[in-house]
């Protein structure tokens, strides 16, 4: 990185600090309990430029690279691990497949939106019955003249209530055909288009997760994003960012929770000194900095890559199955370094716990990220 990037990078750093710790920090465990999804504070991220991080100025976004995204998850997602997520699933999934695939018109229309704040984004792949296995999905669109009727349900959807617009993966040809699903871009409010059944989750709770419904669905041919039968190639490539998001995130709550765990060995005293003294301690402390380190790396350079250009599927599988895992572990050692007050609400690790394991399933689970990095070395 040259001195300017580093530079850019430590202003973005404190700005995304900054932003979290006077909005956000004081609200977590209220939002938690509530499950409250809370729409305002997305508003006024828009503001600051981080719900268009990597949306270019011409449509009202920030226009940065994958490294200042990096920087926002982990600054956001150390105070929250929930708005972090929404922040993720708003900036790589709806938005970028937007930015990426939808045709001038569509640029237009909906990324100044997403870009402020003003609408917030959905995006539906997964569905009841098909989690990884996407090929047999059930929600279809039938072209009926200029207009396509969806029909069917998406599920553990991002926003999937509260989203003003969606990017939606349809089944447009035969089951199992690769090149049998369509992208469409949907609003709140058409007909036939609503949320359905909110989830009650471990963790990410203030993170909307719900259901996305559709019956007889009417959108014209106009809302397809890029070629008729290109939607699950596309997915393809908008989950390569959407695996640096998450992993971005995992650093987050791993770093969340190792700062809390350093802060209280220092404080906590045992058997007349502090427990950070005890070797015990200590090796946790040092076993947990090294992952992270290694997770943040791994995690920067996918992130290059993607601002490169180049191909990242493997290199954003790696960082998404190493980054998820040991933010699991991280946020055990640090329940463990708390012992019983870590088991309790009144201190932090017992969220950063929850809410780590999430991002070991969402996007991928593990072992569907070892399947594609397994893919990658053995192919050809």
């Amino acid at each position: 990185m040259t001195v300017e990037t580093i530079d850019n990078l430590e202003l973005i750093k404190q700005s995304a600090r900054d932003f979290s710790e006077a909005n956000i920090r004081p609200h977590v465990m209220e939002w938690d309990e509530a499950q409250h999804f809370p729409m305002d504070l997305f508003h006024e991220m828009g503001d600051y430029g981080f719900m268009g991080v990597l949306v270019p100025e011409e449509y009202g976004g920030a226009g940065l690279t994958y490294q200042e995204y990096i920087t926002v998850l982990v600054e956001i997602g150390k105070v929250c691990g929930s708005i972090g997520l929404s922040v993720a699933a708003h900036n790589s999934l709806c938005t970028n497949h937007l930015l990426s695939f939808g045709n001038e018109e569509q640029k237009q229309k909906y990324l100044p939106k997403l870009a402020s704040g003003e609408w917030i984004g959905a995006w539906g792949l997964t569905e009841p019955n098909t989690g990884s296995d996407a090929g047999r999905m059930r929600c279809v669109a039938v072209q009926d003249g200029d207009y396509f009727v969806l029909n069917g349900t998406k599920n553990f959807i991002t926003h999937g209530k509260s989203g003003h617009v969606a990017v939606v993966i349809a089944r447009t040809g035969e089951l199992l055909d690769s090149h049998g699903m369509t992208a469409f871009v949907v609003e709140r409010g058409t007909p036939g288009f609503s949320g359905g059944k909110k989830e009650n989750k471990l963790g990410m709770r203030a993170s909307e997760t719900a259901e996305m419904v559709f019956d007889n669905c009417r959108i014209h041919k106009k809302s397809v994003l890029g070629k008729v039968g290109d939607g699950f190639i596309q997915s393809l490539k908008t989950l390569d960012g959407g695996r640096i998001s998450i992993a971005a995130l995992s650093v987050a709550i791993a770093k969340g929770a190792y700062e809390a765990a350093v802060a209280y060995a220092r404080e906590r005293e045992q058997f007349g000194k502090p427990i950070a003294e005890f070797q015990a301690i200590g090796f946790k402390l040092a076993d947990m900095a090294v992952k992270i380190d290694a997770a943040e790396l791994l995690t920067r350079q996918a992130g290059f890559l993607k601002d490169q250009g180049k191909k990242c599927s493997k290199e954003a599988a790696m960082a998404k199955y190493y980054a998820s895992e040991i933010a699991c572990q991280v946020a055990n050692e640090a329940v463990q370094i708390f012992g019983g007050y870590g088991y309790t609400k009144d201190f932090p690790v017992e969220k950063f716990y929850r809410d780590a394991k999430l991002c070991t399933i969402g996007e991928g689970t593990s072992e569907i990220q070892k399947v594609v990095i397994a893919r990658d070395l053995l192919k050809g």
